[in-house]
């Protein structure tokens, strides 16, 4: 293995050191990287994040990567690259927290929980930091769901919820930001059907059980439509929110972070909008489908 391996800051990720991109990544280490991706979920990759060339072979160890459907967030010239940059202006919604403008600030969440089958995960690149903010954090789902009671295991064992599409963060039901969205709703998107999910997934490759609560679009647990479904959301959110279960990243440019996106959360803290960050994002494709289409919620939407 021609890598070093050390834990990051509390223990959930590791850190990979002396890692040589000059020549290549061989299979064997490619294949040594992507067990360590499985077995601790987050990735940290120091200052080797150079050029999307770079980024994109280290993305390749560790599966299909899939380009953007929606060809302007794509990077010119590379299509499995998404390039996320305020440098024109906001590119999504910006909230007044005490006064400061912020944007890209995005709640705790699993990328396509509202949809059948999430990516498997995703590999972050920092081409532009910012001075103020701007920190991404991960939560380790497979081990709050570890360090639940019995009892509450065997409570959700096979509860399913409704997850669905949010657009800003005023939208979500738990787990609210706050802050005061300054700029109007004029983004167009397509139309996402509700989709159930177990509130417990089994990883498609590892088989750990993992607690899937993404605060961002989790409405509502099936079968229990009231308070207390609701209060059932709360309990599970308020324990895997535990700072114990987080990484924090603090970007320097050249940071590359990887997550794997079946056993995380992440989120994103946001900065000022006046500050310029720039980001490259390369996406694992999810090969496994891990909810299904909620009819009921699909025909009641359709028939308003």
């Amino acid at each position: 293995m021609s890598f070093d391996v050390k834990p990051l800051a509390g223990g959930f990720g590791r850190e990979i050191c002396g890692l040589d991109m000059a020549h290549g990544i061989d299979p064997a280490t490619a294949a040594a990287l992507k067990a360590t991706w499985l077995e601790h979920g987050v990735l940290l990759f120091r200052g080797i994040g150079t050029s999307p060339e770079v980024q994109l072979e280290l993305s390749r160890c560790f599966g299909e990567l899939e380009p953007h459907p929606i060809e302007k967030f794509r990077l010119a010239g590379y299509p499995e690259l998404i390039l996320l940059s305020n440098e024109d202006g906001p590119t999504g919604p910006v909230y007044d927290f005490d006064g400061v403008e912020i944007t890209q600030r995005i709640p705790w969440h699993t990328d396509l929980a509202f949809t059948t089958t999430p990516n498997a995960g995703a590999l972050l690149r920092m081409v532009r930091r910012v001075e103020t903010g701007g920190q991404t954090g991960w939560l380790d789902t497979a081990a709050a769901y570890d360090e639940l009671d019995e009892a509450t295991k065997a409570e959700i064992a096979d509860l399913e919820a409704v997850y669905l599409f949010r657009t800003g963060i005023e939208e979500m039901r738990f787990n609210q930001q706050g802050g005061r969205r300054i700029t109007p709703r004029k983004e167009t998107y397509p139309y996402f059907p509700p989709v159930a999910n177990p509130l417990v997934w089994t990883h498609p490759e590892t088989g750990r059980k993992v607690l899937n609560v993404s605060t961002l679009n989790i409405d509502h647990v099936i079968g229990q439509e009231g308070e207390a479904g609701d209060a059932l959301i709360r309990r599970l959110i308020e324990h895997t929110l535990q700072p114990r279960f987080q990484y924090v990243h603090e970007w320097a440019n050249n940071d590359m972070v990887l997550w794997d996106n079946r056993r995380t959360m992440h989120a994103a803290f946001g900065h000022p909008v006046r500050e310029i960050r720039v980001v490259h994002r390369t996406t694992i494709k999810g090969t496994v489908a891990m909810g299904r289409v909620y009819e009921d919620g699909a025909n009641a939407e359709a028939a308003e």
